[in-house]
């Protein structure tokens, strides 16, 4: 996997988002509070977003994070002639390799794996990796965005960060709150930290309880 195509990768399907949204790239980059030229970066594969610039830019937009592993309007578990690296060797059974994934490269090397071979509507199932000393923003600014987070380590540790104040997670160690809440992820240690999260959106929510 060449792994230089994927942030024009993300960046051309936040580009796809935007235009699909009817949004100009001059009125997003103004609520984003970045100028013109470095959200055309980003869109273009030039610059890398962080996970809270990732984050916001997705809010703006009005899509779930979910929205940069996948094209526009690819809503439901399916396998689509654009999607290459899923299988159904059983009517209704999708497989996804490891071999074939591409995870999503953002800032500081921080990278989001989907887990789920195809999209799950409502849902966000993926793995996040942390380096050493990455951070979801480098300037301590908090992430806000709608859902309800459920995230479990697997290695390394991870510090969670609220206004309230901070939770250490290590391996096998899980938490869950809702995505509303400012928060922020630290990697302070000297290992990779690798965590499993899962993300259900409000419509999600709402359509279970109706059922």
């Amino acid at each position: 996997m060449d792994e230089t195509l994927l942030p024009a990768r993300i960046g051309g399907r936040l580009r796809r988002l935007r235009t699909a949204s009817g949004r100009s790239l001059a009125s997003v980059a103004q609520e984003l509070g970045v100028s013109s030229s470095a959200l055309s970066q980003i869109e273009n594969g030039v610059m890398k977003p962080s996970v809270q610039r990732l984050v916001e830019l997705v809010g703006i937009l009005g899509v779930p994070v979910s929205a940069i592993f996948d094209d526009v309007a690819v809503s439901v578990p399916r396998v689509d002639d654009d999607v290459t690296d899923v299988s159904e060797p059983l009517p209704g059974v999708l497989v996804a390799t490891r071999e074939a994934d591409s995870p999503a490269q953002l800032g500081q090397g921080v990278t989001y794996r989907r887990l789920s071979p195809a999209p799950l509507p409502g849902v966000t199932w993926f793995e996040s990796t942390y380096p050493p000393g990455a951070s979801s923003s480098e300037d301590g600014s908090m992430l806000v965005h709608t859902g309800y987070e459920s995230g479990h380590v697997v290695s390394g540790e991870l510090v969670f960060e609220f206004a309230q104040g901070a939770v250490r997670l290590g391996p096998g160690d899980s938490l869950s709150f809702a995505a509303s809440r400012p928060h922020r992820v630290v990697n302070d240690g000297d290992v990779v930290a690798v965590a499993l999260w899962l993300t259900v959106e409000p419509s999600a929510t709402a359509e279970a309880e109706e059922a």
